[in-house]
């Protein structure tokens, strides 16, 4: 990264990074945020302010991320640029140890905000002496009664805080030799889905979000000085949800004049990374998914919090077992979370409240030996079908029920959904063993965190053919298939005098 600031604006150079190979074993999946108006269409508010990176370095190494930018995408942009070079332009290699690599990480963490700061020092610097130019003489003063000189220092003014505001939280993923790192700072999400002992996948959410709900970050700032109680009662910190993030100087540097934060021994917001890792991957097959707060939001605005992570973790499934690309499949899975959440809010059902908006939504997709579907081949020859049971429960529903995904995965493991826990990463990981193809998706109640709602009017999973078929009073798809030649042919093959009025067709 080279990067500069003249003539009061902010700039850099994106070329530090520009020749690093995209890596090709991920996809990812976006879409912008969007408020809602009464007649249920939608309106982007504001820029696109999320941001990722996926690349493939030296050595086995790979480094992937999601940013969620906020008043601006300014910090979100920077960070993806100069995490990347800080961490791939030579730093990482093979023989590093686990505790090596965490504490690479923990000082690329701390080197970005830092080199991020310097770039809006001589912004600072300019806001800085104007405001003391402004405010003896025209302090209380209305805008339209101020000198044209005073006016243009305030329009001046306004332009600087745009350029030196703003915000991100940040998950990162490493691979390396093997093993997977994972890097959290503030409220993105990362589930990583692998096979258990017992044939099936759990679906482990690696860490806690850095939010005002987070008891391990509410201890952090009562020791600090401050009323932890009142800030889970007020639920943000300088407008954001989040008690880590990168960049945001007005808390970092004014922490003292924000009523909340003022009583701070020391600077309480940090953008110091909680780290999970390694976990070797030896004998993984599954996925990992790496989500902005805004895709998690929107989801759970819709349904409520507690099965989102299973829900995700089944749409994934269900993409994966059809599309031939990966970016197909992340971009899928962010359009049937948008869908949902607009579907709810037009239904005026108990949820719609909560979906009056969303914010930027980006999920990123790493697959961990896991095929895709060849869609040349039919299942016979290779290729994969996908038969669902779609989760539903009708529309007066204020409770969710537990709900089952049938898929037909790839042989070498079963990519089933298990437990919904935090994970640091450091147990064990188990091998698959000799499994059945079927996999079986089941939904377990593990958060708490708010009441549950209808778990969705029955569109989570895309139906084939133009036609897309209504679930019936249990929540299954009728099929879709007619086998009745098959049964005829198969009858008459062995002999034994059945058709399709026989015996072996279903009844």
């Amino acid at each position: 990264m080279t990067y500069f600031s003249g003539s009061g604006r902010l700039q850099y150079k994106q070329n530090w990074t520009d020749d690093l190979p995209l890596c090709q074993m991920c996809g990812v999946g976006t879409a912008p945020n969007c408020v809602y108006g009464p007649d249920g269409k939608g309106t982007q508010s504001h820029p696109n302010e999320d941001g990722h990176l996926r690349f493939r370095g030296d050595d086995g190494c790979f480094l992937y991320g999601v940013f969620n930018g906020y008043d601006g995408s300014r910090v979100a942009n920077f960070a993806s640029q100069c995490l990347t070079a800080e961490l791939l332009l030579g730093q990482l290699n093979s023989g590093h140890t686990d505790n090596d690599v965490r504490r690479i990480l923990t000082q690329a963490f701390d080197v970005v905000e830092k080199s991020y700061f310097e770039t809006i020092d001589d912004a600072l610097a300019e806001k800085a002496n104007l405001s003391n130019y402004l405010l003896p003489h025209n302090e209380n003063v209305p805008f339209h009664q101020l000198s044209p000189q005073s006016q243009k220092v305030m329009e001046r003014l306004k332009e600087l805080e745009q350029e030196v505001s703003g915000g991100a939280t940040v998950a990162v993923a490493l691979i390396l030799n093997n093993k997977l790192y994972i890097a959290n700072v503030g409220t993105n999400r990362v589930l990583l889905c692998k096979s258990s002992s017992d044939g099936q996948n759990q679906v482990l959410q690696i860490g806690r979000p850095h939010s005002t709900d987070n008891e391990d970050e509410l201890q952090r700032l009562a020791a600090l000085g401050l009323d932890s109680a009142r800030i889970r009662q007020a639920g943000q910190i300088a407008g954001q949800s989040s008690s880590r993030r990168l960049g945001d100087y007005r808390v970092k540097f004014n922490y003292n004049e924000i009523d909340v934060l003022s009583a701070a021994k020391s600077k309480p917001v940090v953008a110091e990374p909680e780290i999970h890792g390694g976990q070797s991957l030896e004998g993984v097959t599954g996925f990992l998914l790496l989500m902005s707060e805004g895709l998690i939001n929107a989801l759970e605005s819709a349904h409520g919090p507690e099965q989102a992570n299973q829900e995700i973790v089944a749409m994934v499934a269900a993409e994966l077992a059809q599309q031939t690309s990966l970016e197909a499949v992340a971009q899928s899975v962010v359009d049937r979370v948008k869908r949902l959440h607009h579907d709810v809010f037009v239904s005026g059902r108990q949820r719609a409240t909560y979906c009056s908006r969303h914010e930027d939504m980006t999920l990123l997709i790493r697959t961990l030996n896991y095929p895709l579907a060849d869609a040349a081949l039919t299942p016979t020859q290779g290729g994969r079908i996908c038969p669902v049971s779609v989760p539903y429960s009708n529309s007066q529903s204020t409770s969710k029920t537990s709900v089952t995904l049938s898929l037909v995965m790839p042989s070498q493991s079963t990519l089933t959904n298990g437990t919904n826990t935090a994970s640091t990463l450091e147990e064990g990981t188990p091998t698959p063993g000799s499994q059945s193809p079927t996999a079986t998706l089941q939904s377990t109640n593990t958060q708490t965190q708010s009441s549950s709602s209808s778990s969705g009017d029955g569109s989570l999973f895309r139906q084939r053919g133009s036609q897309a078929a209504q679930p019936d009073e249990t929540g299954r798809v009728p099929p879709y298939v007619d086998f009745s030649q098959f049964y005829r042919l198969w009858g008459s093959d062995h002999g034994d005098g059945q058709s399709m009025q026989g015996g072996l067709g279903p009844q």
